[in-house]
């Protein structure tokens, strides 16, 4: 019935709303989350051409809740979303931290939920010419670089240090590039660069006159710089008065009520929740496991990526199989088996 109940809301809110909705909901589950990507937006329109058939004009809310991912995901998005829609509106019940606040950025409104919250776009970058995660293993997995943790690193130097002299500067500035290549210090550079035109180029879809420039940069100097930390919540209020942004719009008590339910269809179909640990998984299928006995849980799913409106449900999933056993030491080791992680239709 899980179904039935997201397309029985996400009618009534259509109804309310007289829009088209499409909701777009990555995991954030830990262990399991998924970042918005392009192969998204191909599901996307074709919500949109099944609803165009019926000949008439739409305003367009996107119902999103994510922590983020590809930065060029946003420009991509909401362009073809503007494009089809009289009116734009995105709709945030919970999360929708940095490409998904860009994403934001773009509409003609932002419902945001009292639990609703976006976040700083300052990106964290990753590339090949960043520090290992694991020494040991120099060609293994990457760490990724925050923008503001090295302009945060020059800013501690010049304020909180008091260092302002040119050689000592230079000196300071040198111990980087020992510690990180200095083309992913560029490739910092660059992210930042491209995050703050991103924000720009969305923002002026709808602030379009010569005064409104200053307000932009404000709103673009706030989100990539001034918020400081990355993983800064910032609530309805605080977007609308401290970040500036104008877009903010308070929904109705129905209309929240509706958001909020459908995010818990998806937070419960989705086991948001709850931690996606293959070990746990296993040792709950064979608790009383043997030394050097192997044993394979049967094929399971993870539910990664929902993109559903009422003409269809996208899902990006994940099926697997775990293979465990139990080394001399008393220690359980897995292997999760990908049989299928693809894009299908519930």
């Amino acid at each position: 019935m899980a179904k039935t109940d997201r397309l029985k809301i996400i009618q009534e809110l259509q109804s309310k709303r007289n829009s088209l909705v499409i909701t777009y909901i990555t995991s954030t589950r830990p262990g399991a989350e998924v970042a918005m990507a392009m192969d998204s937006i191909r599901k996307i329109y074709d919500h949109i051409i099944a609803h165009k058939k019926s000949g008439k004009e739409m305003n367009i809310d996107l119902v999103l809740y994510s922590n983020g991912g590809d930065g060029t995901v946003p420009w991509r998005l909401v362009t073809l979303l503007r494009e089809y829609s009289k009116k734009l509106s995105v709709l945030i019940p919970f999360r929708a931290f940095s490409a998904a606040t860009l994403t934001a950025l773009g509409a003609d409104e932002i419902f945001m939920h009292p639990m609703g919250m976006l976040g700083p776009t300052d990106p964290t970058v990753s590339n090949d010419f960043n520090p290992p995660v694991n020494p040991a293993e120099p060609q293994g997995k990457k760490k990724g670089i925050s923008v503001e943790d090295v302009t945060a690193y020059i800013n501690l130097i010049k304020e909180d240090a008091s260092i302002t002299h040119e050689d000592e500067l230079v000196q300071a500035f040198n111990k980087l590039p020992e510690n990180i290549h200095p083309l992913a210090l560029g490739n910092v550079k660059r992210s930042l660069a491209q995050s703050r035109m991103m924000a720009t180029k969305l923002l002026s879809l709808h602030m379009l006159t010569s005064a409104d420039e200053h307000p932009i940069q404000e709103i673009v100097d706030s989100l990539t710089s001034k918020l400081y930390y990355h993983g800064h919540p910032i609530n309805r209020i605080e977007a609308e008065r401290a970040v500036g942004i104008r877009t903010i719009a308070k929904p109705d008590t129905i209309v929240e009520d509706l958001i909020w339910n459908l995010y818990l269809q998806y937070e419960e179909e989705m086991k948001l929740e709850s931690p996606f640990s293959p070990i746990f998984e296993f040792m709950q299928s064979f608790p009383q496991l043997a030394t050097g006995q192997k044993q394979k849980k049967p094929k399971a799913s993870a539910k990664l990526v929902y993109i559903e409106s009422v003409h269809k449900t996208d899902l990006n999933v994940l099926e697997y199989e775990i293979i465990g056993a139990m080394d001399p030491n008393g220690i359980v080791n897995t292997q999760l088996l990908t049989l299928f992680q693809g894009w299908t239709i519930e």
